[in-house]
């Protein structure tokens, strides 16, 4: 079984940055440093990271770009009917995996489990590294004058730092408000 990531998602003056790190671990070996867990989907317009096994993650992104393409972009409808299916599908039901996934207005953390969570402000981060992200980022925003971007790349890079799971090769997508 593959174990552990850390992405983080950040929205700060109509700039929504996922953030993931690259590291891809199985049982005590790292066996990827540079994977891709963060990706924009729906012509560029959504973002999405994963936690969790990869093979579960391809799936639910292809499903989840389907959603959107159904719903013409419409990202809570998406999630919500993704959710819904990632629930009650018995093949779905056994996929390892969270989601987050951003448009240029709302961001959702998706599970298996049917949870549809919108992070409170602006924040969320999910995986082994995901807290320490959060609270870093938490810190971050609170204290400093520094942009969404800034945040997510420093609060991974702390993250990294105390998590075994997670390293600091990032892959970061930004969409900002009103963006095409």
């Amino acid at each position: 079984m593959m174990t552990g990531t850390t992405i983080l998602f950040v929205r700060k003056d109509g700039v929504s940055v996922l953030a993931g790190d690259g590291q891809v671990t199985m049982g005590k070996t790292v066996v990827k440093h540079t994977a891709r867990k963060v990706r924009r989907l729906f012509d560029g317009k959504v973002i999405a990271g994963f936690a969790g096994s990869t093979a579960d993650a391809f799936a639910l992104f292809a499903r989840f770009e389907k959603k959107l393409k159904e719903f013409s972009g419409n990202l809570e409808r998406a999630a919500v009917e993704l959710a819904q299916e990632w629930r009650t599908d018995r093949s779905l039901r056994h996929l390892e995996a969270l989601m987050l996934v951003a448009d240029d207005k709302r961001a959702f953390l998706l599970s298996g489990t049917g949870d549809i969570i919108e992070p409170e402000e602006g924040l969320i981060g999910i995986g082994s590294g995901g807290d320490f992200a959060k609270a870093a980022a938490t810190a971050l925003l609170r204290h400093t004058g520094l942009s969404a971007e800034e945040v997510a790349r420093e609060a991974m890079k702390i993250a990294a730092e105390i998590c075994i799971y997670t390293n600091d090769s990032l892959v970061v997508e930004i969409l900002s408000a009103g963006a095409s």
